[in-house]
């Protein structure tokens, strides 16, 4: 099996995963929403958009 991230051989440690880098490596995109699931459920847009619209809210507010 190959690593998703560098595509070298994996190890058992860290499988599916080459080692703790590549792990952190898909970690960090799961955190920062690179990878998401779609939907299509209109509720799931509504509640996106009000986050969306809610953060841009608080980043414009002076600290």
């Amino acid at each position: 099996m190959s690593c998703p991230i560098c595509a070298e051989d994996s190890t058992e440690k860290y499988r599916p995963f080459c080692s703790r880098r590549c792990a952190d490596v898909d970690l960090s995109k799961w955190m920062n929403g690179n990878y998401a699931i779609p939907s299509r459920d209109p509720e799931d847009i509504e509640a996106a958009a009000d986050a969306a619209e809610a953060a841009q809210i608080a980043a414009q507010k002076p600290q």
